[in-house]
């Protein structure tokens, strides 16, 4: 009995140092505003940039300005739509994006404030862009068919017309805390220069140091990213953070070891563990470039979601996790962690499309490699 009674407590005792429950401690916090929710919208492309361009804000004038979603949305959409129609139906409609069309929006149109330009109608509360894309839809899909047989001249007032039923007129002037504005003079208050901001990658079937158009289905505008080593991209990620600077984050979240509900993202070594990791350290799986690329290529890893990357956490036996601002509200039943998703490296290496940074964030020599 004694034998027995020892060998119990020694598996107990053995279980208890590898069975343990995630138990986080801060490492780098940076600036940004607080979650808030896309609704019912595919618009994360633009609530995730603007966090970022929030924190950028923030760490180039101090001020704490809540940028409006739905301009950049708003401005985005006819480009959407004069991409679809000229080739001839060819093409990506819908509501996905990347970062870089944010930034591309704000080169021509500036930025505007939420208190300014919500994209909702006085008796809106939420956002809901389900009957608004039904419509652009169909208008565009019967550009393309031409019943006409002449393509009419106003088809693009009449996709401006839809949009600013449904989400408002593009203003021209406004007033911010006392001050006229326009736009553009607006982002010039921001301090926030395009040019400055950069996308990086890591695949194995371009080129590295070099940029190349990623073919993905949101990737509408052709935007271009310079290609990384995978640790260097990881090592890029993490300079950053330490230098005080936010990175924007286009990443697969299909993966049911990514979980909102937990607060947690992970890639286990051991497939058993996918339900296990939600609540506990497991050993996760070591990605490669190799593998990252096949799962790229077999369809398992997808540009899905767009978040904002703001700070690094670690568990109790040291592993690193990184602090994700994500944009599906604080409903606790529905969200853990306020709404932030604290993501393994493993995850990161495995799942990360891409990033948006400043340059400035990037290192000397991974800015001498790529000729910046």
């Amino acid at each position: 009995m004694k034998k027995l009674y020892l060998g119990l407590l020694l598996t107990t005792g053995v279980l208890s140092n590898f069975a343990q429950n995630y138990e986080f401690q801060e490492v780098i916090n940076l600036d940004c505003l607080p979650v808030i929710s896309q609704d019912n919208t595919g618009t994360c492309w633009s609530f995730s940039t603007s966090s970022f361009l929030e924190s950028e804000i923030i760490r180039l004038t101090g001020k704490k300005i809540d940028l409006s979603e739905m301009y950049q949305v708003r401005t985005t959409y006819p480009k959407k739509a004069y991409n679809y129609v000229m080739r001839q139906g060819k093409a990506q409609f819908g509501e996905g994006g990347l970062s870089h069309d944010v930034i591309n929006s704000l080169t021509t149109n500036g930025l505007v404030p939420v208190s300014v330009y919500s994209g909702l109608s006085e008796d809106e509360k939420k956002h809901n862009h389900a009957e608004l894309i039904a419509v652009l839809e169909a208008m565009v899909k019967t550009y393309v068919d031409n019943p006409g047989k002449q393509l009419s001249n106003k088809w693009k007032e009449a996709i401006e017309t839809v949009l600013d039923v449904y989400l408002g007129p593009i203003p021209s002037q406004f007033t911010y805390e006392g001050k006229q504005y326009s736009p553009m003079s607006f982002l010039e208050m921001t301090k926030i220069k395009p040019i400055d901001y950069i996308t990086l990658t890591s695949f194995t079937h371009k080129p590295i140091y070099q940029s190349f158009i990623l073919d993905i289905p949101d990737n509408f505008s052709n935007g271009s990213m310079y290609n990384l080593p995978l640790n260097e991209f990881i090592s890029t990620i993490d300079y950053a953070l330490e230098k005080g600077f936010t990175l924007a984050l286009d990443c697969d979240v299909s993966e049911t070891t990514f979980s909102a509900k937990k607060g947690i993202a992970f890639i286990p070594e051991n497939k058993n563990d996918n339900t296990t990791g939600l609540t506990e350290i497991i050993t996760e799986k070591g990605i490669t470039p190799q593998f990252r690329q096949q799962e790229f290529e077999n369809f398992n890893t997808t540009d899905d979601h767009l978040m904002h990357i703001v700070g690094k956490v670690k568990d109790q036996k040291g592993n690193n996790y990184y602090k994700i601002k994500n944009s599906w509200g604080t409903d606790e039943s529905k969200v853990k962690n306020g709404g932030f998703i604290f993501m393994s490296e493993s995850y990161m290496k495995l799942k990360a499309i891409s990033i948006v940074l400043h340059k400035d964030g990037i290192n000397k020599t991974t800015k001498k490699n790529l000729g910046l």
